[in-house]
């Protein structure tokens, strides 16, 4: 398979007029899946990317993945949020390298936080198990309000709400930096995200 060479980057006020197309792209996935993925606000987005806390993949200016992670609980947690890829670059590792380079950012804003994610997805499950994260009961997260919230907007809200927020469709899986030590490529692009950072 060929070897396609993504730009990816700590998405900055530039990418901003991709925002819609994000959310098309979220949408879509959503649909054909058939399972739960909250839907964000554009001016919820714009502000993520404002704050330095998404990542962004363009092939020659076109879109082609993110993710952002946001902090919970007075930055005890940090979640990577709203992983998606464009179809058309499915199959490329896209994914999984958008996905390191936003636990790379979750761990460079806020090295001392526990980062977690809520996935259906067994490819993420997979990608998020080879960063060391593990499956964890719902207990285990945040208790934070503001992030439950967030799954308002997710088709199988019911379901966490029937059941008092003890478990739903999605996986819980936690990365808990006192009991890992971050992989060598990991270590690189946490350095390389801390120098854009800096900029």
């Amino acid at each position: 398979m060929e070897e396609l060479q993504f730009a990816i980057q700590i998405a900055g006020e530039k990418h901003l007029g991709y925002v819609q197309t994000i959310l098309d792209t979220i949408e879509a996935a959503a649909k054909v899946r058939g399972t739960g993925i909250a839907k964000r606000s554009p001016e919820y987005l714009e502000l993520k990317i404002k704050e330095g806390k998404a990542i962004i993949a363009l092939m020659n200016d076109e879109f082609a993945g993110f993710c952002y992670i946001e902090s919970w609980g007075n930055k005890q947690y940090v979640a990577n949020s709203g992983l998606i890829v464009v179809d058309k670059f499915r199959q490329h590792g896209l994914a999984k390298r958008i996905k390191q380079h936003a636990f790379s950012l979750a761990r460079a804003m806020f090295p001392d936080a526990k980062v977690f994610g809520l996935t259906s997805g067994a490819a993420v499950m997979k990608i998020n198990t080879e960063l060391g994260y593990a499956p964890v009961s719902f207990a285990q997260l945040t208790d934070d309000e503001a992030f439950w919230r967030g799954c308002q907007g997710c088709v199988n809200y019911d379901v966490l709400t029937r059941t008092e927020r003890k478990y739903c469709i999605c996986t819980a899986m936690l990365f808990d930096p006192e009991k890992h030590k971050d992989k060598k490529e990991i270590k690189l692009i946490i350095k390389d995200l801390k120098k854009q950072l800096k900029k």
